[in-house]
């Protein structure tokens, strides 16, 4: 049985998609919409596929989609989604900014999935917003961008703009637009079709509770691990974690081996190197300043134990076609 949502014109949606967009996220996006329309029985939603070039898009699972349109001066659309996931960076140019600066000022709301708010934050378009993005790119972006207010939510909806976390964040941003438009009656019908059990709300976690990633419950362990976690920067010692949570020395060192198969002082040098990984993937920061922002006292003593964990040095990250370097992908 189709229920019938009668007297609207169709809401114009355009997803504007980066080299290297996260799929997934723009499939998650998209099925909803397409779902409410056959719910409804017309079309609710419309959406058109953007690049820079009007030329078919690949994305980072290495699959190509046709676009519909380039930057043409006047689309068609009432909103617009930045589809973004690794070096959006090198996607910016001159070009993209004046466009995206354009269709703020002819009233298009302007919004992101995944890395997609690091291209509106680098135009100045995100200035008194609360925005979010993938929580692995959520540490760099807070220090590139320290005026904005970025957040670890799933989704993020004002009347001056949206932005998801990507991934299936926004299959529960796609929904809760059904929803806000037309009831959350044909939002729950949508969800049951995509065998979406529970419609997320902003507020709910984009990562697993730091036990669900440690696989412990253990209170001293999650204490210590969220300290080590919080002082990348400027790390605290392990006599200082071990009297924070109130435990011996020993007694830290014991809780390590037993559950995480590591040392403490072995487990938070992983944690600062793989922030250092990030940074210089996602960031262009000299690395003497990736190597202070993640505690280290020089270049060279970074460079060293770099090469000692990864083997291969924090430069050849900078040049992914090094045979040494395996490719990260999400």
């Amino acid at each position: 049985m189709r229920l019938q949502y009668q007297g609207q014109s169709p809401e114009r949606i355009g997803f504007l998609l980066l080299p290297r967009f996260a799929m997934v996220a723009f499939f998650s996006a998209v099925e909803p919409l397409r779902i409410a329309n056959r719910i409804a029985g017309h079309e609710l939603f419309q959406w058109r596929v953007i690049s820079e070039s009007g030329a078919p898009v690949t994305a980072s699972n290495s699959m190509t989609l046709m676009a519909d349109e380039g930057l043409t001066p006047y689309p068609d659309i009432s909103s617009l989604a930045v589809c973004a996931s690794f070096e959006p960076e090198k996607s910016i140019s001159r070009q993209l900014t004046q466009w995206l600066h354009r269709q703020a000022l002819r009233g298009c709301v302007l919004g992101s999935m995944d890395t997609g708010a690091i291209v509106l934050a680098h135009a100045g378009l995100l200035d008194d917003q609360t925005i979010t993005l993938h929580w692995e790119s959520l540490p760099v972006f807070r220090e590139s961008y320290p005026h904005l207010h970025a957040v670890e939510s799933l989704f993020e909806v004002s009347k001056s703009g949206f932005s998801c976390a990507g991934g299936t964040a926004a299959m529960d941003m796609s929904l809760d637009l059904i929803a806000r438009r037309h009831g959350d009656t044909l939002a729950q019908q949508v969800s049951e079709q995509l065998i979406h059990a529970h419609i997320r709300h902003p507020e709910d976690r984009q990562r697993f509770e730091l036990s669900g990633r440690l696989g412990s419950r253990k209170p001293a362990l999650l204490r210590a691990v969220a300290l080590m976690e919080a002082n990348l920067e400027h790390p605290i010692t392990i006599a200082d974690i071990s009297e924070q949570v109130n435990i011996s020395l020993r007694q830290l060192q014991r809780l390590f081996e037993q559950e995480l198969g590591s040392s403490p002082r072995r487990y938070y040098l992983a944690l600062r190197l793989e922030r250092s990984h990030q940074l210089l993937r996602e960031t262009q920061r000299d690395i003497i300043e990736i190597a202070l922002a993640c505690g280290f006292n020089s270049a060279s003593s970074f460079s060293r134990t770099f090469r000692q964990h990864y083997g291969y040095t924090p430069s050849d990250v900078r040049h992914p076609d090094s045979p040494n370097v395996a490719p990260v992908e999400r």
